[in-house]
């Protein structure tokens, strides 16, 4: 039983050192909001609720009103050009909520910055769960459903935006080299490919999602 034991450490030693050797970086402790920052409410823009984003039993619940919370990391100040990104996401009824990739810290409103990848089962926006959201949606019939948990994986490699849920691909978008989004996107005029960090989205007073095991991998 003694050498059982010691086989099963030995592997579980191993399997941690793996993960941390494969390029895999963790941004949620499960206890805190280390590593992140969100928008605070002021008398100038009381709008931005940063309590929307708390930790319960080890995961991140998102309620409460309209607010982003940015991936800062340790030393304040993460940016990811090429990545793989990973998380477990779960919806409940009626909620809306967003990834957004290549963004950077603002203290009010929709981020500005990079492009958000939809989280939405049955939120009445018709823009659902795996979409690359007001550039290549994911229409009507969501991959995802409310009150399960599910994989949500994004890939950005040159101009490529990959984003898969529970392992299956629903977006395969190229920026184009004339992409101009003034000319596209109506108010969204930085919807572009550089350099910036994750967010997620508070989206409103009623939406209540929940994410948690958030990875994310810089590539070359």
């Amino acid at each position: 039983m003694k050498s059982k034991l010691l086989s099963l450490f030995t592997v579980l030693a191993l399997s941690g050192f793996a993960s941390a050797e494969d390029g895999w970086i963790s941004m949620f402790n499960g206890k805190d909001l280390s590593g992140w920052k969100s928008n605070v409410s002021t008398e100038e823009k009381p709008e931005e609720k940063a309590q929307s984003f708390v930790v319960e039993n080890g995961e991140i619940k998102v309620q409460g009103g309209r607010a982003h919370m940015f991936y800062v990391g340790p030393d304040g100040n993460a940016k990811f050009k090429n990545f793989e990104f990973k998380a477990k996401v779960k919806t409940t009824a009626g909620s809306n909520s967003g990834i957004y990739i290549h963004t950077g810290f603002e203290e009010k409103g929709w981020p500005s910055k990079g492009y958000e990848c939809q989280v939405n089962a049955t939120h009445k926006d018709v823009k659902k769960t795996g979409g690359l959201y007001a550039v290549k949606d994911v229409l009507n019939n969501a991959p995802n459903k409310d009150d399960e948990w599910f994989d949500y994986g994004i890939k950005v490699e040159g101009k490529k935006i990959t984003i898969t849920i529970n392992g299956k691909v629903t977006t395969e978008w190229t920026e184009p080299e004339d992409w101009d989004p003034s000319k596209t996107l109506k108010n969204m005029d930085g919807r572009k490919l550089s350099e910036g960090t994750i967010a997620i989205q508070g989206h409103d007073p009623i939406s209540r999602v929940f994410y948690k095991d958030l990875f994310i991998k810089a590539l070359p």
